[in-house]
């Protein structure tokens, strides 16, 4: 009876962690969208704020070099874009 148990709860395993190799049901979409949502747009914001914070202190390195605008581009432009003009779940423009 042990041995049959024991048989039972291994083919239930394998049966449960099976996954289809091919298989898109639209599953990997809905995951990126809820990590979008859930961890990207909260990091871009948060990029937002420490570009921002960390423009304001290169800001007059930045002046003298003659590099505002790319520094500007990267530190507040580019979070800012990522966060807030992508389409929700798309990450390929951004590999």
């Amino acid at each position: 009876m042990k041995k049959m148990v024991i048989a039972a709860f291994t083919v239930l395993a394998i049966i449960l962690t099976s996954v289809p190799a091919l298989a898109d049901d639209g599953a990997s979409v809905a995951t990126a969208m809820v990590a979008d949502v859930v961890i990207a747009r909260p990091a871009g914001i948060v990029a937002i704020v420490l570009g921002t914070a960390a423009f304001i202190v290169a800001l007059p390195f930045a002046a003298l070099s003659g590099s505002v605008e790319p520094v500007v581009q990267t530190l507040v432009v580019e979070p800012f874009k990522f966060t807030f003009t992508r389409p929700v779940g798309d990450f390929s423009c951004w590999e």
